[in-house]
C-alpha cells in the first residue's frame, strides 16, 4: 500500500526499523553493559545507576524462581512510580515468568478480578495498597506475596511494615538480600512469548487482558527511539516519568524507551504540578510524555514563570485528545516541540505521531492531527460495516497493523477474534487520513451522538468548548432524548476567577458549529472524572447525570 507519510518523516527515521530478536529483559541488560554506571531513575533525589537496577532485577529473579516461580506463570505489581517498579517488572521477566500490572488505585473487587483472571501466582505490592489487597488475598490463587515499602528505595531507611503472620508472605528487601543474583537460562521465543498482560476496557465494559508479547515491546520500544533521531544514547538525558507505568503509555515510552536509550527517567509517583516545573530545571529533562492535563495544569500554574522550561527538546502528548489551545500555549511558554500522537494498550500502545522536531519551526505537525504511522506501521480507513478502504478524507474507521500489535486477549478467544481480523487490530476509533498521510481521530464509534439522524462527534463539540477564554475543562456526552433519539449534553469547568453563564457558553458555541451540535443542555462542574492517565470518562458523566435524573 502506498505511504504518503514517509515524505514529511524527521531525516534520519527510517521507513523500517530492524528489530532485534530479543527478549524484552535484554534491552536493560543490553544498556547496564555499555552504560553501568550512568544514572537509570532518580526518586525523590536518590539516584541508581543501570548497574543497580539490573543487579537488583537479577535477585529478584532468583528469589522468585527459589519461591516457585516457574516460566509462564503470571506475577503482578501494584506500584507506583518508584525504583521498585522497574525492579520488579525486569525481575519477573528475568525469572521467565509474565508481568501483570495493576492499578495502584483499583478497589479491592478490581484487585481480585485482574488477579484471578490473569491466574497470577505471586504478588509484589507497596505497603500503603496491601489493606486493599488483604481483603480479597484469600480468594485469589495468589501463593506468595512480595511487600515493598518507601523506605526500600532509600537506604538506611527503617522498613516499619510488618509482615501478617501468613504463610508466603515476604519483605521485598529482605528477599533482595538473601537471593544472590544468578538469574535463570531461558530459552525465549520472543515473538510469542508473552511478556505483560495489561488489562484495558475497563471503562466501556468488562477489562480484557491485552497480551504483550516480548517482540511486540521490543518492538514499539526500538519504534520510540527511532521517531527522535537527536536523542542522545548513553548520555544520560532526563525523561520525566509522570505517566504511571503500570499504563502502556508510561512503561513504552517513559520506561523502556529511556532504558534503551540509557537515559534517566525522573521518577514522579502522581502528578504534583510544582514538583514537575521544580524538576525539569533541576535535572535538565528533555523529554516529557504527557497527557493533555498534565500540559494544561501546567500552562495554568501561576508560578509558571518562574521556572526554566528552557531544557524542554520533545514532548508527545497522548491518552487523550490534545485540545489545540493548550498545545499552542504551552509552546509559546516552553519553546518545546508538543505533539500529538496516538495509541492504544493493544498495539503496545504507539502507532502514530507527529514528526518530532529538535528546533524551530515546528512545522510538521499539524494541528488536530495524531499525525502519520510510525516506522514499521501501516494504517487504513475502512468503513466499518463492510471493512472496505474509504476514499481519502472521508470518516471510517482506523484499523493498525504492525509488530506492535498484541497477539490478542487473554483467555478470550472471542475477543481477540473481534478485534484481529485478517491481521489488521480494529481500534474502535472513527478517523480519516487526508492526502499527505495524517491522520485524525474525530471519536470513538460507541460514544459518538446520534442527534435525529445527525452524527455528532463529541470530540469536535469540545474542541470548540475549549476555545472560550473560561473554559479550563470540558467534556460532551449523549443522553436520551424522547424527541431526538439523543440529545448533546455539555461538561464544564470553568478557569479559576472566570465566570460564563449557560447561555453565554452557548451563544458561543452557535458561532462556531452548526444548529444541531451545539449543546442543548450544560452544566457546570468544578471538575471532571478522569482515569489514573488523565482521559476523561465521559461514561461515567452520563451514568452520573442519568442517576441523578432518575432519583429526581
Amino acid at each position: 500500500m502506498e505511504k504518503p507519510w514517509l515524505k514529511f518523516y524527521e531525516p534520519g527515521v527510517p521507513e523500517e526499523v530492524e528489530i532485534p530478536d530479543i527478549p524484552l529483559q535484554a534491552i536493560l541488560e543490553g544498556t547496564t553493559r555499555e552504560f553501568p554506571d550512568v544514572t537509570c531513575c532518580v526518586f525523590l533525589g536518590n539516584e541508581l545507576s543501570y548497574k543497580e537496577v539490573n543487579e537488583k532485577a537479577d535477585r529478584l529473579a532468583t528469589a522468585l524462581v527459589n519461591l516457585g516461580i516457574k516460566q509462564g506463570d503470571v506475577v503482578g505489581i501494584i506500584l507506583g512510580n518508584m525504583p521498585q517498579f522497574p525492579i520488579a517488572f525486569f525481575g519477573i521477566l528475568k525469572a521467565g515468568a509474565i508481568a501483570t500490572l495493576i492499578n495502584p488505585l483499583y478497589k479491592p473487587p478490581e484487585i481480585k478480578f485482574q488477579l484471578n483472571d490473569s491466574g497470577a501466582k505471586a504478588l509484589i505490592v507497596i505497603d500503603i495498597m496491601h489493606d486493599s489487597y488483604s481483603q480479597i488475598r484469600e480468594e485469589t490463587g495468589v501463593k506468595h506475596t512480595i511487600v515493598t515499602t518507601m523506605a526500600d528505595a532509600f537506604p538506611g531507611m527503617r522498613v516499619s511494615f510488618e509482615l501478617p503472620d501468613v504463610p508466603g508472605y515476604h519483605l521485598w528487601g529482605e528477599l533482595l538480600e538473601k537471593y544472590k543474583p544468578n538469574p535463570p537460562k531461558l530459552q525465549i521465543d520472543a515473538k510469542e512469548t508473552p511478556a505483560v498482560l495489561i488489562y484495558t476496557g475497563g471503562t466501556t465494559g468488562t477489562p480484557k487482558g491485552a497480551i504483550l508479547t516480548h517482540r511486540n515491546l521490543v518492538a514499539n520500544t526500538h519504534q520510540c527511539r527511532a521517531w527522535i533521531p537527536f536523542a542522545k544514547r548513553g548520555e544520560g538525558e532526563a525523561t520525566l516519568g509522570v505517566l504511571p507505568f503500570f499504563h502502556s503509555f508510561g512503561l513504552t515510552v517513559c520506561m523502556l524507551n529511556t532504558i534503551l536509550l540509557g537515559g534517566k527517567i525522573i521518577l514522579h509517583p502522581r502528578p504534583d504540578i510544582g514538583q514537575i516545573l521544580r524538576d525539569i530545571p533541576k535535572y535538565k529533562v528533555k523529554f516529557m510524555p504527557g497527557v493533555p492535563t498534565l500540559y494544561a495544569s501546567m500552562i495554568n500554574n501561576p508560578e509558571l514563570a518562574q521556572y526554566d522550561l528552557s531544557s524542554l527538546t520533545a514532548c508527545l502528548s497522548g491518552a487523550a485528545p490534545l485540545p489545540m489551545a493548550v498545545a499552542r500555549k504551552f509552546e509559546e511558554i516552553a519553546g518545546a516541540n508538543l505533539v500529538e500522537g496516538f495509541g492504544l494498550t493493544e498495539a503496545s500502545p504507539v502507532t502514530h505521531s507527529n514528526p518530532i522536531q529538535e528546533k524551530p519551526p515546528f512545522d510538521k505537525k499539524r494541528e488536530g492531527s495524531i499525525g502519520v504511522p510510525f516506522p514499521n506501521t501501516l494504517a487504513r480507513i475502512v468503513d466499518p460495516e463492510t471493512g472496505k478502504d474509504v476514499p481519502i478524507g472521508q470518516m471510517g474507521e482506523l484499523i493498525i497493523k504492525g509488530p506492535q500489535v498484541m497477539k490478542g486477549y487473554w483467555n478470550n478467544p472471542a475477543e481477540t477474534a473481534h478485534q484481529l481480523r485478517n491481521g489488521w487490530l480494529h481500534t474502535g476509533d472513527i478517523a480519516r487520513m487526508d492526502d499527505d498521510g495524517y491522520f485524525y481521530i474525530l471519536d470513538r464509534l460507541k460514544q459518538m451522538i446520534d442527534r435525529s439522524g445527525f452524527k455528532i462527534y463529541p470530540r469536535q463539540v469540545e474542541e470548540v468548548l475549549f476555545e472560550h477564554p473560561a473554559v479550563a475543562d470540558a467534556a460532551v456526552v449523549g443522553i436520551p432524548s424522547e424527541k431526538r433519539g439523543e440529545a448533546v449534553m455539555a461538561f464544564v469547568v470553568l478557569k479559576e476567577g472566570a465566570t460564563a453563564t449557560v447561555e453565554e457558553i452557548r451563544a458561543f458555541c452557535k458561532e462556531r458549529l452548526t444548529y444541531y451540535k451545539v449543546p442543548e443542555f450544560i452544566e457546570f462542574r468544578s471538575e471532571l472524572p478522569k482515569s489514573m492517565v488523565g482521559k476523561t470518562l465521559r461514561r461515567v458523566l452520563r451514568e452520573e447525570y442519568l442517576e441523578k435524573q432518575g432519583s429526581s
